[in-house]
């Protein structure tokens, strides 16, 4: 990596501030306050899943990030510096990026770590980032070496979700200043390894790609790992059209509870169900042990509990931009992450087991 890009001054990844304002998810100040039950487990080897349910808000849905990427409307530059990109959506409609998007490409696949909804025409918007690929800081093949071309992926790791997101040390000395982004790069480069060798070990095949043996991202184009996930893509994924009013999901891998993401509509969570599917089953492929047996996976009051328990936590507040705000939970046993207008409107609820 170039000595320009270990600074010692680093822009937050998690909370990086913009002049430009992010117009709210149209309806979104009729959306409900969040799920009013929970149904489940529905199961696959030793992935577990749970779908939230409740009313939605009304009116138009965004495109994702995959979405406008495949459309060619909305742009991820490099900036020249590794924890730090700019997005640009230069269509029509509102598109929803979310934390733990891998886009790939650039001098470096990454993985975004904020959640928010960029309006059409933005103009350039700053968004925090962690590598996801190491050594490489050039073209890749054909690819754009100044920008992302496409977001097929989401970040398949509990561990590197923490290493990212969690709260930041009280010596923090501003939103836009974080000692330990490099502690957590480098948190999220272990994860993304040991995320390689699971995988290898459970697959029984080499999932490093020869272009470029760090990336997670080839690895998870890998056809061994397509072949072996598309069984559970083929068990679990019908599973939302019998859930119409479903506004997110929670899932546990061996028994254990790993995190849940809710959205305010059940048109945007389903518009992101198979990738938040695929990167659940990626997770529980990697964490797979002949030698232990998965447990009995938790039931539905205990996710419930789980919810309930993470939104009680410490709280925390940081600015993404001039109209967007993530609060924080803490307990002893989760993070809570809610990102949301500053009229206390939400887009984006996550939850993840410590």
């Amino acid at each position: 990596m170039p000595a320009m890009l270990r600074r010692e001054f680093l822009v937050t990844a998690a909370t990086i501030g913009s002049a430009v304002p992010l117009i709210g998810l149209p309806g979104l100040a009729a959306a409900a306050t969040g799920p009013t039950r929970i149904t489940g487990p529905y199961t696959h080897e030793n992935l577990a899943l749970y779908f939230a349910h409740g009313p939605s808000a009304p009116g138009p849905v965004p495109l994702t990030l995959q979405e406008a990427l495949a459309k060619g409307t909305f742009w991820v530059h490099e900036t020249g510096d590794v924890n730090r990109l700019m997005v640009d959506n230069r269509g029509t409609e509102d598109v929803y990026v979310q934390a733990g998007d891998i886009v790939k490409g650039g001098k470096q696949d990454r993985v975004l770590t904020v959640s928010m909804l960029v309006p059409p025409k933005s103009g350039p918007v700053p968004i925090g980032a962690y590598c996801v690929e190491q050594g490489r800081w050039e073209k890749r093949g054909k690819e754009d070496a100044a920008r992302f071309t496409s977001s097929d992926s989401a970040m398949p790791s509990r561990k590197a979700k923490i290493a990212m997101k969690a709260p930041a040390p009280e010596r923090e000395i501003s939103p836009l200043h974080r000692p330990d982004t490099g502690n957590r790069q480098n948190e999220v480069w272990r994860d993304v390894a040991e995320t390689q060798s699971k995988l290898t070990r459970n697959i029984g095949a080499a999932v490093a790609a020869p272009e470029s043996r760090s990336s997670l991202q080839l690895s998870l184009e890998n056809k061994k790992v397509r072949e072996t996930l598309a069984a559970y893509i083929a068990a679990l994924k019908p599973l939302i059209d019998k859930a119409p009013d479903s506004l997110g999901f929670a899932f546990a891998v061996n028994g254990n509870l790993n995190s849940a993401d809710l959205y305010p509509s059940h048109g945007l969570f389903r518009k992101l169900w198979p990738k938040l599917l695929e990167a659940a089953a990626t997770e529980a492929i990697a964490e797979k042990n002949a030698k232990v047996p998965a447990a009995a996976a938790p039931d539905k009051d205990q996710i419930s509990g789980f919810l309930a328990e993470a939104e009680r936590g410490r709280k925390g507040e940081r600015t993404i931009n001039a109209t967007t705000r993530l609060g924080t939970g803490e307990t002893e046993k989760s993070y809570y992450f809610e990102t949301r207008k500053t009229d206390g409107v939400w887009v984006h609820r996550n939850y993840l087991a410590r």
